[in-house]
């Protein structure tokens, strides 16, 4: 396997710059993931990678060598496509020998079909290998797909959001054998998705990816508990975290003045390093406590919506203006309209600048 590294890689079309001085560096045997929304780069990015774009400055580096100007063909990396690249009337056997059977491989028929029943084998297909590509269903589809990337045993493994077109059930079965496989083989992956979850539960590292710029990167648990900006706070995690406007004085929070306000201790100001004045807050849902009882420093709220998600419940709760999700135990019993008192974990709380959006922590 190889590192993968860009340098400075801007790539534009016509007046619109897809992606601006990217620097990325990839480890050998990494798992990484390129995080964000439609239309952030993500797609660009890998296809400069893989030489299908040329980028208009920077380098990319494959392996330690510069690929500017080497050709696709020759960058020894296999794409995984987001749509499944199949030859239809191809069996799965013959979709899988084809990446096999240029002659500048100069493979025996013995050699090409060792390395296609361990493929097939490594991704549970081998009962599949006489069955036409057409009457496979999407996931045998995208596992053939990803099996005509594993024979070809690349440098790097390029995938374009190649889970987004399947069910639920198959995404989440395909997330934990993708993980799986690509521990096994010892690859590289360079992986780009909209999912956070994608990203979070199959990535070593996170580049989070929003207007051509990388925002943050980090471990998915950084990146989840520190995150640098509003943009990456709020992309990250589901339900997303909640945001209001407040105004730090002394050690008072202050939202609404004398109605919703409350303290904020010394450790607390410490990580912001004694900030004071407006401030945007952040709160993950998990990071709430529910009561139907009032206590002291919990403020006094309705529910407005409840929803049932199995091993856990997802409660709307509007404090005055303000709406917020809190995510509970499933036996939590919520009433649609009920009064509920809410509290937020100050250790867990987020600070940022309603100027820069910026995290105002230190550590970030």
């Amino acid at each position: 396997m190889a590192e993968v590294k860009l340098e400075n890689v801007t790539k534009r079309f016509g007046s619109i710059t897809a992606i601006k001085k990217m620097n990325i560096e990839i480890k050998s045997g990494e798992f990484f993931v390129l995080l964000g929304p439609t239309g952030a780069g993500k797609t660009t990015t890998l296809r400069c990678v893989a030489g299908l774009e040329k980028q208009d400055e920077g380098d990319i580096y494959i392996d330690g060598y510069n690929v500017n100007d080497i050709d696709p063909a020759n960058r020894d990396v296999a794409f995984v496509f987001q749509y499944y690249s199949l030859y239809p009337h191809y069996t799965v056997r013959q979709n899988l020998e084809f990446p096999l059977k240029p002659k500048i491989r100069r493979l025996s028929q013995e050699e090409i079909d060792k390395k296609v029943m361990q493929a097939a084998k490594i991704l549970h297909i081998d009962h599949l290998l006489d069955r036409k590509s057409d009457k496979l269903s999407g996931g045998e589809m995208q596992r053939v797909s990803i099996g005509r990337a594993i024979v070809r045993n690349p440098k790097v493994f390029l995938m374009d959001e190649p889970l987004s077109n399947l069910d639920a059930k198959l995404r989440e079965e395909l997330r934990a054998e993708l993980k799986r496989l690509q521990i096994d083989l010892g690859a590289t992956m360079f992986f780009v998705t909209h999912d956070q979850i994608e990203a979070m539960t199959m990535a070593d590292r996170i580049a989070v990816l929003n207007k051509g710029h990388i925002l943050q990167m980090g471990k998915p648990f950084d990146i989840y508990n520190h995150p640098k900006n509003i943009f990456v706070a709020s992309f990250v995690g589901s339900p997303a975290m909640n945001f209001f406007n407040g105004e730090l004085n002394g050690e008072n929070l202050v939202i609404i003045p004398k109605r919703f306000e409350f303290k904020v201790g010394k450790a607390e100001l410490n990580r912001i390093k004694g900030y004071q004045g407006k401030v945007i807050i952040g709160i993950r849902p998990e990071d709430i406590e529910l009561s139907k009882k009032e206590k002291q420093g919990l403020q006094k709220g309705m529910i407005y919506t409840a929803e049932n998600m199995g091993m856990e419940k997802i409660v709307t709760v509007k404090v005055e203006d303000y709406v917020f999700k809190v995510v509970t135990t499933s036996d939590f019993e919520a009433n649609i309209n009920e009064t509920i008192f809410i509290g937020f974990n100050l250790k867990k709380m987020h600070f940022f600048s309603p100027e820069t959006k910026e995290n105002l922590e230190k550590e970030v």
